[in-house]
């Protein structure tokens, strides 16, 4: 069940054209909330939003530093979602 549920969370991470634009963003390098706001054009409390579910997919990891925020893609979360979507669509047929 708990697999489920982290699939879900991976699956609805990408499934919004805002989340997407900022994984675009954030593979040039990590970047501060502010920078992304700027670049997404969204509001604040909007943008956390979409924040909180790519941090919580596992994709995206934050850091604070003092009052800031920075993200950036985390690896480990990126190899998981790749390793999610291969088992999915991988063909079980005998060869």
């Amino acid at each position: 069940m708990r697999k489920c549920l982290d699939s879900i969370k991976v699956f609805m991470a990408l499934c919004d054209e805002t989340r997407l634009r900022v994984l675009e963003l954030l593979k040039s390098g990590e970047k501060c909330a502010d920078g992304l706001l700027k670049q997404v054009k969204v509001g604040q409390s909007t943008l956390s939003h979409h924040m909180r579910i790519l941090v919580d997919s596992g994709i995206v990891a934050a850091r604070k530093v003092g009052k800031w925020t920075y993200y950036s893609i985390s690896e480990i979360g990126r190899q998981q979602a790749i390793d999610l979507l291969s088992g999915l669509t991988a063909s079980t047929a005998a060869k």
